[in-house]
């Protein structure tokens, strides 16, 4: 049996790892807060978002994770179009867990099927990259770590959609981004600590790409859509400040201010103004210097 490394690196993947999952957590349960604020196609939009970025992030952290993994006695390979496909899957599956939260009338049982959907599409992701490695030699897995690995997938998951219905402020998000980043990354090691394999030396070149040459920047540029989406979330306003935003930009700012009365509209607003002062074509007597003898046809008194 061939001996695993997960550190090929030393500490460098595993803390790059840990940090993409709590970035794409956090981001995840911002937009969820954000959805659970709106209504229509906004929050529709905001569940999308919320189901890509927390997908990417997990994704993110399973392959930099695995940028260290190394097996002795054979090369390791990747199977281009599994390893797209795990990415298709957790975000695929991870929004179906989102949207049952985003949209459930029945908060505990809509918490309970999204933390469910959510925690098997990340094991689903997991397990489908490892799917996706190609060595010389068999891959095996112990059982029992690979239902503890999942358990904790599925808890990870439902503590994070917990999160998001019930904390709001920006501080509490980021302390379970921090929980949801730690769990997610004990179940990917709990999952690699299932892993035996059986190593069968071959002459023969194995098929797929290296992690260098394909994981690598794939995980650089997802990296890279969490940050400027993070940058656009931070940056977007909340439904309730355009709230604000509108009321404050509403004419008029006093609170007696009805609709249609602005400054000056009301009786006591109103300056005195001499009738003279009028210009003669808004006069209401007409021009300012006729007599009223003048005006009533009467003839001017004799000298």
């Amino acid at each position: 049996m061939g001996h695993l490394d997960h550190a090929s690196f030393g500490w460098l993947t595993p803390v790059l790892s840990y940090a993409m999952a709590c970035v794409g957590a956090a981001l995840g349960l911002r937009c969820t807060v954000r959805a659970l604020e709106a209504t229509g196609s906004s929050r529709r939009n905001w569940l999308l978002t919320a189901a890509s970025a927390i997908g990417t992030g997990i994704w993110t952290m399973h392959f930099v994770a695995m940028l260290g993994f190394g097996v002795t006695g054979t090369d390791i390979r990747y199977d281009v179009p599994l390893t797209l496909l795990s990415l298709l899957v957790a975000m695929l599956v991870v929004g179906g867990g989102v949207f049952a939260v985003g949209y459930g009338r029945d908060r505990v049982r809509a918490l309970l099927l999204g933390g469910l959907t959510t925690g098997l599409g990340v094991a689903s992701m997991h397990y489908l990259g490892m799917a996706a490695l190609r060595l010389h030699g068999t891959v095996r897995y112990d059982p029992l770590l690979v239902g503890l690995s999942i358990l904790i997938a599925v808890v990870a998951a439902t503590a994070a959609l917990w999160a998001a219905l019930n904390i709001t402020s920006p501080v509490a998000v980021t302390v379970a981004s921090l929980v949801m980043g730690a769990a997610v990354s004990s179940m990917h090691y709990t999952g690699m600590l299932a892993v035996r394999v059986d190593v069968a030396p071959s002459p023969g070149a194995l098929p797929g790409a290296a992690a260098m040459q394909f994981i690598f920047p794939l995980a650089v540029g997802l990296g890279s859509y969490l940050f400027v989406t993070s940058a656009f979330v931070a940056l977007s306003p909340t439904a309730r400040e355009r709230a604000d935003y509108a009321s404050a930009e509403r004419p008029g700012s006093r609170p007696d201010d009805g609709p249609g009365h602005g400054p000056g509209d009301r009786p006591g607003d109103r300056p005195a103004v001499h009738p003279r002062s009028h210009h003669p074509d808004q006069h209401p007597h007409g021009h300012p210097h006729d007599r009223p003898e003048d005006l009533l046809g009467a003839p001017a008194p004799a000298p």
